[in-house]
């Protein structure tokens, strides 16, 4: 299912990508680049590039929170398959309650108001 895409805020963006990363990692067990900017681009977490990607996932790889393993490809380049460690796994549940938390609050602040939806509530 496509979501509607959260463009043009990048920094909102680079901010939680550590955390679909390691959500996506958690849910599929193993992946690779390109593959996680789709499963991205799917859940409308757009535009991440391979640039900003890469080095969301070395990052997360020195703080040990995912594994690296490389593979030939099949009649292609080899690719980096990532996985989630223990770590990862301890700081996914982490951060998720701290964005769940976050949402709430941000979300009691706005209200039923609605991305785009015009003018500022009266008071």
């Amino acid at each position: 299912m496509r979501v509607r895409a959260v463009a043009g805020n990048t920094a909102w963006t680079r901010a939680v990508l550590p955390l679909c990363l390691l959500s996506l990692l958690d849910a599929e067990g193993e992946s690779y680049g390109y593959a996680l900017l789709g499963r991205l681009g799917d859940a409308g977490l757009t535009p991440v590039k391979a640039a900003t990607l890469y080095p969301a996932l070395a990052r997360l790889e020195e703080e040990g929170a995912v594994e690296v393993e490389w593979r030939a490809g099949d009649g292609g380049p080899g690719r980096k398959y990532y996985r989630i460690t223990a770590a990862g796994r301890a700081r996914l549940d982490g951060d998720a309650a701290a964005w769940n938390g976050l949402a709430r609050a941000v979300s009691a602040l706005l209200g039923d108001r609605e991305a785009g939806a015009g003018e500022a509530p009266r008071r």
